[in-house]
């Protein structure tokens, strides 16, 4: 039974890292409605640039605000250069744009930084603790807290203050959004900017893990079967969908792997999101889109 457990909590901590990276994606979908194919690129240039300043001897706390204010810059310029000629044109335009913008994003992290294999040691031992009779990963619990802390943070925002109001209404119609006077441009630099940081975050924790390189930015392929089945717009969803992705990716690996001679966390969540699509579409907890004809 405690074997059991720990399989269980260990998944569930996965899954928190999953939903880190998935909560950058709903917070760019809330907005403007796009699917943000870039989010992955700004993950690993936050995480790139991070790392490079630390290798030249920056404090941490320093190298987190100098790249905090990089992304704050990247953000500004993808909302000048790219959103701002793009406005009020179709979704899959946009979303083409997010595509192109991810080698763009990748290929000057490459100019900058070089292709180089960067370890980065956050100070946080990975270990085993007993906790309630069940050894868990260190690493894993202090993870977890700083993504819940994260995302009670956005929670927040995004709930009590006029921003997120703001944001709540150019969600929910963007026309008549700006006919109040909400201004659409600085919603966008403002939310580009927080997935940025929320990017660098996450970088920092999957970075931390398995070093950072070029196939950092693929871990957000693992968000994609998250959003699916949490929901595209919640954040909310985006931490459910985390959860039971982790959870059920770490059981099924346990119990299901040596029946089928092989791993099945590689794919099991792609199932799952198939799944989700055929029963429902929208997620546990995203927005059911209604047309009127």
């Amino acid at each position: 039974m405690s074997y059991f457990l720990e399989t269980l909590v260990s998944g569930l901590f996965a899954g928190v890292m999953y939903s880190l990276v998935a909560i950058g994606f709903v917070l760019i979908y809330k907005a403007s409605g796009v699917f943000n194919f870039a989010q992955g690129a700004m993950l690993l240039f936050a995480a790139l640039t991070f790392v490079t300043l630390i290798e030249k001897g920056m404090p941490f706390a320093l190298a987190f605000i100098v790249t905090s204010l990089v992304m704050v810059a990247m953000a500004i310029l993808i909302e000048w250069l790219v959103l701002r000629p793009l406005r009020n044109r179709d979704p899959l335009t946009l979303f083409m744009a997010t595509l192109g913008l991810s080698y763009v994003i990748e290929g000057f992290a490459q100019l900058l930084m070089g292709m180089d294999v960067h370890m980065l040691d956050l100070g946080i031992p990975d270990v085993a603790v007993q906790v309630g009779g069940i050894y868990v990963s260190q690493f894993d619990i202090i993870a977890s807290l700083i993504a819940l802390t994260l995302v009670a943070t956005l929670a927040i925002t995004f709930n009590k203050t006029r921003m997120g109001i703001s944001l709540r209404a150019v969600a929910s119609d963007t026309l008549a959004a700006q006919s109040i006077g909400i201004r659409l441009p600085v919603i966008w630099r403002i939310v580009w900017s927080v997935a940025g940081i929320v990017a660098l975050v996450a970088g920092l924790v999957w970075g931390s893990r398995q070093g950072v390189q070029y196939s950092l930015s693929l871990v957000t392929l693992k968000a994609l079967p998250v959003l699916i089945i949490g929901g595209f717009s919640s954040i909310p969803g985006a931490i459910a969908g985390g959860l039971l992705v982790g959870a059920t990716e770490a059981l099924a690996d346990i119990y299901v792997g040596p029946l089928v001679n092989g791993s099945v966390s590689t794919w099991l969540a792609y199932i799952l999101a198939v799944g989700f699509l055929l029963v429902r579409p929208a997620g546990l907890f995203g927005d059911r889109e209604i047309e009127r004809v």
